[in-house]
């Protein structure tokens, strides 16, 4: 039976950190809160990026494949039911009626 492997923060070394962290962060708020507050605006946009970059992969891509399976288009053409055929034709129609008004939009305005 193999051991489990503790966790970092579990062993002597972790609470150290810990403690070693809350005490600076203590000391950054009491001692350094105004210089913190004045560049707060800043911390916030620079949260944006670093919120994009690592939580853009979490926000709905999963669900795409999963409608995908459902209506059978991950299947070859051959496999496809009826009603993701239909599914698709629909589709199709409905890009061609949008390129179609799309393309009048566009000889009204050059008039």
């Amino acid at each position: 039976m193999a051991k489990r492997q503790r966790s970092f923060w579990s062993t002597p070394q972790g609470w150290a950190a810990i403690g070693l962290i809350a005490a600076v962060s203590y000391f950054l708020l009491v001692e350094h809160r105004q210089h913190l507050f004045e560049f707060l605006p800043f911390l916030i946009l620079l949260a944006c990026p670093f919120m994009h970059i690592f939580m853009h992969g979490r926000h709905g891509h999963d669900h795409i494949t999963e409608h995908r399976s459902e209506a059978g288009l991950d299947k070859p053409y051959e496999e496809s039911s009826k009603e993701s055929e239909a599914y698709r034709d629909g589709f199709i129609e409905g890009l061609k009626s949008g390129r179609e008004a799309r393309g009048k939009g566009e000889e009204n305005n050059e008039r």
